[in-house]
């Protein structure tokens, strides 16, 4: 019975540090593209989806 308990225990521990991996991932990825973003804007390249909220110009 120990040997299951051990294989459950530790399918459970790679689960949670696999989850717990892409989630710092997915945050640390999301604050680069913020920097890369704000790097590009001050460097006066905006966004279309800006210009899109502001309405159609025709």
């Amino acid at each position: 019975m120990m040997s299951h308990a051990a294989y459950v225990l530790s399918s459970y521990a790679v689960a949670v540090a696999t989850v717990a991996g892409l989630v710092l991932w997915v945050v640390g990825d999301g604050r680069a593209r913020q920097r890369e973003l704000k790097a590009l804007e001050a460097a006066g390249i905006r966004r279309r989806s800006v210009e899109a909220t502001g309405g159609e110009s025709t």
